[in-house]
């Protein structure tokens, strides 16, 4: 995806000026309440005009203030998933699914609804009314229906944000999955940086109206790790789990983690940076379950708090500690280390 940005909006006593460029395909749109994100994805879909400027996505001007130029939504083959899934209750989970495919010229379709109905799980509910739907059920319908537009780009206006914690790390596999099998172009609108790091490769950073930043989203979950209660969120992929002494015992780069909460199959958990203890030398006798032998491979400083890189054999984790701290054990690229968790500091996300 090629998107060019450049808009002026006043709405009240709020400001709109953003410019940025971007070639990435699964872009993240991230800042505070107010910060202007939703706004700007209304801008880019059509459902509000701008003041002034200009939208190019893949070398098609949409919008241009100077050419009085401004295609209708409809004209634009982008698709929006609201934080509410607006479905017509009128109609079954089927002819809610179609209602963008049947409105596609048959040129312009690229994804056929058995392959989208088979990845996001929605086989069994073809038939159900809306209103029999859970909630996490009508966003995947939400999402499929605008999938089966065969848009150019899909933005989702923050689409897990009227879900509980449970149901929106259900959500996320599906859209993953989306992005990867069809290979929509994404602009995520969130102010979750779990969702950043989980689906998006690099971020756009509003700031009362303006861009602040554009990145990575592993550099932004590193510049927020002072600035946050939770620190830096390690995101663990592990599998195979083992019941064991009324723990969980899972698999994670040749190794196995003792953690507290579990469940069958693989799972993703999440692990603050304040919840590693670094030791130099081996701890000996400690009431913590987890203890992982690593080799510091860089280190990077935030509000006084140092993180730290360490390579887990294949695997990656980010420690924080304070500066003295980092001064008295030494710590510098290639020193050996010990990674010291609780079972407890685990977090399961799905």
């Amino acid at each position: 995806m090629n998107l060019e940005i450049s808009l002026r909006k006043r709405l009240g006593d709020f400001t709109l000026a953003v410019d940025f460029i971007t070639h990435a395909d699964r872009v993240g749109i991230f800042g505070r309440s107010g910060s202007g994100k939703s706004t700007l994805a209304h801008l880019i879909a059509g459902l509000i005009s701008p003041d002034q400027g200009r939208i190019e996505l893949d070398g098609e001007l949409l919008y241009c203030s100077d050419q009085r130029i401004c295609r209708p939504p409809e004209r634009r083959r982008i698709a929006v998933v609201f934080q509410h899934a607006h479905l017509f209750p009128h109609m079954c989970v089927r002819r809610n699914l179609l209602y963008g495919y049947n409105r596609t010229p048959a040129k312009l379709r690229k994804i056929e609804p058995k392959d989208l109905i088979e990845v996001l799980d929605l086989g069994d509910l073809l038939d159900r009314r809306v209103l029999a739907l859970s909630g996490g059920e009508r966003q995947r319908v939400a999402l499929g229906r605008a999938v089966l537009a065969s848009p150019r780009l899909l933005v989702m206006d923050e689409p897990l944000a009227a879900l509980d914690e449970a149901l929106k790390y259900q959500i996320i596999p599906y859209l993953t999955a989306i992005s990867e099998r069809f290979a929509v172009p994404t602009l995520l609108i969130s102010h979750s940086m779990n969702e950043m790091q989980l689906m998006t490769d690099e971020v756009i950073v509003l700031h009362k109206g303006e861009v602040s930043a554009q990145t990575t989203p592993e550099e932004l979950a590193r510049q927020r790790m002072g600035w946050t209660r939770a620190g830096y969120i390690n995101l663990l992929k592990l599998a195979d789990p083992i019941e064991e002494d009324g723990l969980f015992s899972y698999r994670w780069n040749g190794t196995r983690l003792l953690i507290g909460t579990g469940g069958p199959g693989e799972a993703l958990f999440e692990l603050s940076s304040k919840d590693i203890m670094l030791f130099r030398g081996h701890p000996g006798a400690i009431s913590a379950r987890n203890l992982l032998p690593c080799r510091a491979v860089g280190t990077f400083e935030m509000d006084g708090r140092v993180g730290v890189e360490l390579a887990c054999g294949s695997e990656r984790l980010i420690a924080q500690v304070m500066k003295g701290a980092a001064h008295e054990l030494g710590i510098c690229p290639g020193i050996e280390i010990y990674a010291v968790m609780k079972a407890s500091a685990f977090r399961r996300l799905y």
